[in-house]
């Protein structure tokens, strides 16, 4: 064990240099531009803090909390930002590491990773998985990360671009041999990138608006996805035609894949809540897609033209080619013996056209002439592939496998649209709108009286009629007239990019068959959907089921709707394909984790069952946060944990707020990260990764365990009373709700009620005074009641955990949490609470779960402390919590101030500050 811990070390080695490197420079920019004073009372907190942490020295907590206690307004802020800076810069700097090591693994020629599509790839052969097999789970794949614009990201664009060009100038120290004037120069870099870091505003001084979070959202393209997820596919399929270079005639396979993995984002269409998501909003927010989408194409072509300068003295070329080359506008007689330019200036052409006529665009580098758009982005694809076959033909197959066959794809899966927009909308808007439909169009006046049966059969009745309910000289209530409009201009902007753009509507908050059907009907009056026989559907319709009741009752919902004739046929005229997605932050605020967690597990389980007897293909949308509270954690061991069947070759799960920058700002991380997604899902699907017998035996324990994890978690947050008095003063909750980090409101209505409060601050609020009680809560009790009647059940949990992939990635993500949280810390937001009894009543109830959890925990994992099996989590927290604490303990200072009615600037700002430091520090904490 000594051996490999000190193998760890020296691994570890350069990561040490580097944040010592980056904390000095951020030491000497606080002291050249703040004095030295303040750079004295960042090294007192920060060797105090050490002691403290590392050295558990009691007597350094009082000492800490004595200075920070006693800092003035001047010199606190200035302290918050010192902090904050060093863990984002200790981030940049795990992440250069991660780099490091893969990049290591990589050129040692060690056996392929987990999560590695290589790996993957390795494990299906193993398995005697036959190639065609493979390929029929390709031809209906879709693995797809949707962005969402949900509102845990802290931090500035502007931060984001500063933190991007430390992380380069790391990344160019770590990959070349400088020089000694090399390295200076680099040093000097880097001194200007924490200066200009320091000298940058970290808080927003305004909200969001919708636009400027879809600007952000397509920024991540430009980053990442532009050009890793192309040479995904192409390594993809390389490995794919290594793996199985022949087809059953001996012939050489084609592997060229159909475009199963997209990004898709919500940002510009989820209306939930959020009362600025407009008709013209979704106008926008495609017009800037499709701009980002045709000017990268254009940069690209432009790119082209410079590689491939073929004289056709030199090299033969199709007559396809020929073709497009005579069609083009550029006729200069330097380029009359090169084809392929003069084809590509064509193309260009064509595509500036394009962008001028679908999105007002003027390409940044004019066409040599006036051309015809394209109609549709397969036409720009099939011209490219004329270039990549003429080049295949002609003995040139090498240079049709670069850049020129990165674009190809990336015309396959961006199209015109760049990424296709989920609409999203509460079921009660759906319903207050087809009540007014119906009401102002004489067929009903009191719809919402009906009972659930009587609704479906005159919704039923009203989709298959032809007559319209909505008539343009009847004016509707704003709320009526703003949800046409997003279904009018969703028909208008599928016409103008194509289906692919606009090809979701998901229901918030289903809990019956009408649900779906209402929703339905509003696509009818838009003219997405066609009565007739058969009728025809042309947008998916997408329950969402998200509170413990709702995910029990799903596979009822879907049984009893697939059993309605009308709703079938629309079914089918979407290839009998249905997705459902489940919700993992609102189940988990009202039911905790535990329960959460499996009423997920069995509403996938048997909505798989419902979806076989029905013939019809089930896709499953996780709605997870960042948070474990919120369903986060590892995607690969969450996606490998699926219940069996669950996956099917399909999956989409929602990347929201700060872990989309995590994961997707850098290029080698984000593709990193896609593949993980591409893997998790092809192994899910084709490797039977559940033992057959053991679980049904467990299903049985976990089930009693819910009910008593339910019950515990019920009793505290909804029964105990004066529970929300406590959480609102013992947390920063309504601090974070001014920081201009979202463009939707905190809460669904104006009400203190935690039924009312979103998901995000709920969990984020948590993790900000280090309980995050969402990702535990309830479990030490359950295991507690049961061990109690179940003696010898400590053996039968054991086996659960390492049997059970399910139970084990429960018990993993819990133990991160625990990991993550400080109940010293935790005392002192208590101490904010001014009702004493109330105070030690509820946090000594917090106390104890958090102790009984960690013992049952600790137990079944058969370990002595956290972490055990995680070394490279254990040391990551071990560096930056040190520099977290100060923060966490300044906070409570400041809202204790704020809230004792000091209006200085300062103390307001200083609490933003420190809210973003602290989520630097935790990561995913929302």
């Amino acid at each position: 064990m000594s051996n490999a811990n000190d193998n760890n070390d020296l691994k570890d080695l350069p990561l040490r240099d580097d944040i010592r490197l980056l904390g000095r420079l951020l030491g000497d920019t606080v002291r050249e531009q703040e004095g030295d004073d303040v750079f004295a009372v960042v090294e007192t907190i920060r060797q105090t803090s050490i002691r403290f942490d590392r050295e558990l020295d009691p007597q350094a907590r009082s000492e800490l909390q004595a200075i920070l206690d006693g800092l003035p307004r001047e010199k606190m802020i200035a302290v918050v930002r010192a902090f904050s800076y060093f863990l984002h810069l200790a981030n940049i700097a795990e992440d250069q590491h991660h780099i490091r090591r893969r990049r290591a693994h990589d050129l040692a020629g060690s056996k392929p990773r987990d999560g590695s599509l290589a790996h993957t790839l390795e494990r299906i052969k193993a398995a005697g998985i036959a190639p065609q097999v493979v390929r029929q789970v390709l031809d209906i794949a879709l693995v797809s990360p949707v962005l969402t614009a949900h509102p845990t990201e802290v931090s500035r664009k502007s931060i984001l671009q500063c933190q991007h060009e430390v992380a380069r100038l790391l990344d160019t120290r770590d990959r070349m041999a400088l020089t000694p004037e090399e390295t200076q120069e680099n040093d000097l870099a880097l001194r200007r990138a924490v200066l200009t870091l320091w000298r940058t505003r970290m808080l927003r001084p305004n909200r969001l608006a919708v636009v400027d979070e879809i600007r952000n959202g397509i920024s991540y393209y430009d980053e990442t996805f532009f050009a890793e997820l192309p040479r995904l596919y192409a390594q993809f399929e390389d490995q794919l035609a290594a793996a199985w270079p022949e087809a059953e005639d001996g012939q050489p396979d084609d592997w060229s894949l159909p475009p199963f993995f997209r990004i898709g984002s919500w940002i510009g269409g989820d209306r939930d809540g959020n009362p600025f998501v407009t008709a013209d909003i979704l106008r926008a927010g495609l017009r800037l897609q499709s701009t980002a989408a045709l000017e990268f194409y254009l940069g690209e072509l432009h790119a082209l033209g410079g590689e491939l300068p073929l004289s056709q003295l030199l090299v033969a070329v199709s007559p396809e080619l020929e073709a497009l080359a005579a069609k083009s506008p550029d006729t200069s007689a330097h380029r009359a013996d090169e084809p392929y330019r003069r084809a590509l200036t064509g193309i260009y052409a064509r595509l500036a056209a394009t962008a001028k006529a679908l999105d007002q665009h003027e390409a940044t580098r004019h066409a040599i002439a006036d051309a015809e758009p394209y109609a549709a982005a397969a036409e720009l694809a099939a011209d490219l592939r004329v270039l990549a076959a003429s080049l295949k033909a002609h003995g040139a197959a090498l240079l049709a496998g670069g850049r020129l066959r990165r674009l190809v794809r990336a015309v396959e899966v961006f199209g015109f649209h760049l990424a296709p927009i989920d609409l999203r909308q509460n079921s009660d808007v759906h319903e207050r709108s087809v009540a007014e439909l119906l009401a102002r169009a004489g067929v009903c006046h009191a719809y919402d009286k009906l009972p659930e049966e009587a609704r479906i059969g005159l919704l039923l009745t009203e989709i298959a009629s032809p007559r319209p309910l909505y008539t343009p000289h009847v004016a509707y209530s704003e709320e009526t007239a703003g949800e046409l409009a997003i279904f009018f201009a969703a028909k208008e902007l599928r016409e103008k990019y194509g289906a692919a753009a606009l090809p979701n509507c998901i229901i918030s908050k289903t809990d019956g068959v009408s649900d779906l059907l209402e929703l339905a009907l509003l696509l009818k009056e838009a003219g997405l959907l066609q009565p007739g026989k058969p009728p025809r559907l042309t947008m998916n319709i997408i329950p969402l089921f998200e509170t413990i009741g709702d995910l029990q009752n799903s596979a009822g919902v879907m049984d009893r709707i697939f059993g309605l004739a009308g709703y079938r046929a629309l079914i089918a005229s979407r290839g009998d394909e249905h997705e459902v997605m489940l919700g993992y932050s609102d189940s988990n605020k009202d039911g905790g984790f535990l329960t959460s967690g499996w009423e997920l597990y069995k509403a996938e389980v048997e909505l798989t069952e419902v979806f076989r007897k029905h013939g019809v293909r089930l896709r499953l949308f996780h709605g997870r946060g960042g948070s474990v509270g919120r369903g986060g954690g590892p995607s690969y061991q969450a996606i490998l944990a699926q219940p069996d069947g669950a996956v099917s070759g399909q999956i989409r799960i929602t990347e929201q707020g700060e872990v989309i920058a995590s994961k997707y700002s850098n290029p080698e991380v984000g593709r990193r990260n896609l593949e993980i997604l591409a893997a998790a899902t092809l192994e899910a699907t084709l490797l039977n990764l559940e033992n057959e017998t053991e679980p049904a035996a467990f299903r049985g324990i976990m089930e009693t365990l819910s009910n008593l994890a339910f019950r515990a978690y019920r009793g505290l947050v909804y029964e105990t009373e004066g529970f929300t008095t406590y959480f609102r003063e013992s947390t920063p909750v309504s601090e974070i709700a001014h920081l201009n980090i979202g463009s939707r409101p905190a809460s669904r209505k104006a009400s203190d009620r935690i039924e009312d409060l979103r998901a995000i601050p709920w969990v984020f609020s948590w993790a900000q005074c280090r309980l995050m009680l969402p990702g535990w809560y309830g479990f030490g009790s359950a295991i507690d009641t049961w061990l109690s009647t179940n003696p010898g059940g400590l053996d039968t949990l054991r086996r659960m955990y390492q049997r059970w992939p399910f139970f084990r990635t429960l018990l993993s993500n819990m133990d991160m949490v625990l990991a993550k949280s400080d109940l010293g810390i935790a005392s002192r937001y208590a101490e904010l609470v001014g009702d004493a009894a109330l105070r030690a009543a509820v946090f000594g109830r917090i106390r104890d779960e958090w102790e009984r959890t960690k013992k049952h925990l600790l137990a079944i994992e058969e370990q002595d402390e956290l972490l055990a099996d995680n070394p490279l989590l254990k040391r990551s927290i071990r560096n930056r919590f040190p520099y977290m604490d100060p923060l966490n303990h300044l906070q409570v200072e400041l809202l204790r101030r704020h809230r004792a009615g000091d209006t200085d600037e300062r103390v307001r700002r200083g609490i933003h500050l420190s809210i973003n430091g602290v989520a630097a520090g935790l990561r995913n904490s929302g």
